[in-house]
């Protein structure tokens, strides 16, 4: 059964009802290609073709898209200074996670790291439906089904941070629109932040009613903020799996303060 929502901050009263299962898929488009994931795909596409449009396509981000997410959804970015305070802490990349709540909700993070290209873990169905080449040209990589392809996967990670590249994840595994409470969290990405000893950087989406202008056009649907906490170091000393574990629950319950959520119904583990 799904939980109960109790004393939770501002939830929109939207006509949507979400899965029991806390990672299931709500929005499943159509499959459009049949993806082999194996060592002959590209996990980093290095053909010109693909850099020139995947820049093109940074370019509108850091354009176009900058102005209108706040417009659309009354963005609200909260916490930016911390991001400066600790640039030393980045100086060989970070992850950054974030609850799953939105459509636009990666290019919300985007602008709030500000000019600088993150990738991502993408599921393989995404890759295989319309929205395949843009899930690629922000940086998206898909995630393997096969055991034996998924060494190629993590060759793609380690590459990337060999050159102190920043990556994102939505460790709740599935986007659920304007859900209010934190749902479990997947472990995957966080095992890589250990591997890689790289801080883990919370963000947490949360809503305010519509006011003003927006109560014209946007009726029940919210208004954005986006609040960044302080970033989350593995713990060194732990075992592996100690501190991977430990580094998912931090993070958790600093997205779940970060958003407002009080009795937040769901565990922070997701697998």
């Amino acid at each position: 059964m799904k939980p109960s929502h109790d004393s939770t901050p501002y939830v929109p009263k939207l006509d949507l009802v979400y899965p029991d299962k806390p990672d299931a898929h709500m929005i499943l488009g159509p499959r459009e290609v049949d993806l082999v994931l194996d060592e002959n795909y590209p996990f980093i596409d290095r053909s010109l073709g693909f850099r020139i449009r995947s820049a093109l396509i940074y370019l509108g981000i850091f354009t176009l898209v900058f102005i209108i997410a706040p417009i659309r959804f009354g963005l609200r970015i909260e916490g930016r200074s911390k991001l400066k305070k600790h640039r030393a802490l980045f100086r060989n990349g970070a992850l950054t996670v974030s609850n799953h709540v939105l459509r636009w909700d990666f290019l919300c993070i985007l602008q709030a790291v500000r000019f600088r290209r993150l990738y991502f873990p993408a599921w393989k169905e995404n890759i295989s439906g319309p929205d395949r080449n843009l899930i690629r040209f922000v940086g998206g990589i898909p995630v393997p089904t096969d055991i034996h392809a998924i060494r190629y996967f993590n060759g793609a990670f380690d590459e990337l941070h060999g050159k102190k590249k920043w990556f994102h994840v939505f460790p709740e595994g599935s986007n659920w629109p304007y859900y209010q409470p934190i749902r479990p969290f997947k472990k995957g990405m966080f095992t890589m932040a250990h591997k890689y000893n790289i801080p883990v950087i919370p963000f947490a989406f949360s809503y305010r009613p519509p006011r003003g202008i927006y109560k014209l056009f946007k009726k029940n649907y919210p208004l954005i903020t986006l609040r960044i906490g302080e970033p989350i170091l593995p713990d060194a000393s732990l075992p592996r799996k100690e501190a991977v574990n430990l580094l998912r629950e931090q993070c958790h319950k600093s997205i779940v303060e970060l958003a407002g959520v009080r009795n937040n119904p769901w565990p922070c583990e997701g697998d």
